[in-house]
């Protein structure tokens, strides 16, 4: 079974960063990447927050500084062949765009090493979508990320028919060491098994909004009382990021859809107000 320890994350947006501070809190060397300085500057923010994070709700039962200390296992550059130079595992978090995501694998096959696996933590397209552009199909497959990783500490892992049996297998493992409970998915599923409970209920949310049938705050109070869950919709909406929430919509051809990200882009979108990452979305923070 391939060996991972070291790992490089492209992306360093909400759900990227924790995917990289989560393994280096665990203890893997991790490289993160990101096009720019600026995103690179942005991206140190925010693992200082999870360092933060992590001490305060003293996950793992860590021991004080530990969150700190996991800082030093992390290595920014926005060069990517420097960033996949000796990585065992590459995790590519980059906006839900199929063309963008083909374009990186593109380099990837060209930049990485022979024995590195590539996985993609979309939420929306299958991995059967990308291997083509891998130039590795056997080592390829989808290491999907739960927000929140370190209280909804899921890592669903859902290969192709072509994905390596042993490469699946190394997967799963890393995922168990790096403190995450691994979802293990028997055949390819748009939506793996958390998005297709999820995206139901978002959608239906987003049509009740825009029909006109309820405001965000009724509708989230509704499913929360009702339910005994702890967060709404448009809550979890701008805990994703509403520009994720934009892409996913804009790129389906439901009509539904479509007036849904039409209605993101036009009130906030455009407006800079793209959740809980920005200090408002559908609710101010």
């Amino acid at each position: 079974m391939p060996a991972i320890e070291a790992v490089t994350v492209l992306g360093t947006g909400v759900l990227g960063s924790q995917i990289a501070y989560q393994a280096a809190f665990f203890g893997f060397a991790v490289t993160a990447y990101d096009v720019d300085d600026a995103a690179l500057e942005n991206a140190r923010a925010r693992f200082a927050r999870l360092a933060a994070i992590y001490q305060a709700e003293k996950v793992a039962d860590a021991p004080e500084g530990t969150a700190e200390a996991a800082l030093g296992n992390l290595r920014l550059t926005a060069n990517l062949a420097d960033a996949v130079a000796g990585a065992d595992l590459v995790i590519e978090a980059v906006p839900e765009l199929l063309e963008l995501k083909r374009d990186v694998y593109r380099q990837l096959a060209q930049l990485a090493p022979a024995r590195t696996i590539f996985a993609t933590n979309s939420s929306t397209l299958l991995p059967s979508d990308l291997k083509d552009a891998t130039g590795r199909p056997d080592r390829f497959l989808a290491l999907h990320y739960a927000n929140h990783i370190w209280a909804q500490n899921i890592a669903e892992v859902m290969g192709t028919a072509e994905t390596d049996p042993e490469v699946f297998a190394s997967v799963v493992a890393f995922a168990r060491r790096s403190g995450l409970e691994p979802v293990e998915i028997k055949k390819e599923k748009a939506g793996y098994v958390l998005n297709s409970l999820l995206v139901p209920l978002l959608n239906a949310a987003a049509g009740l909004l825009l029909q006109g049938i309820a405001d965000p705050e009724t509708i989230d109070k509704t499913w929360r009382i009702a339910t005994g869950a702890p967060s709404g919709p448009f809550q979890i909406f701008d805990v994703v990021g509403l520009t994720t929430a934009y892409n996913v919509a804009a790129s389906s051809p439901d009509a539904g859809s479509q007036a849904f990200a039409a209605y993101l882009k036009a009130n906030y979108i455009d407006r800079g107000k793209l959740g809980v990452a920005t200090g408002e979305g559908f609710y101010t923070y």
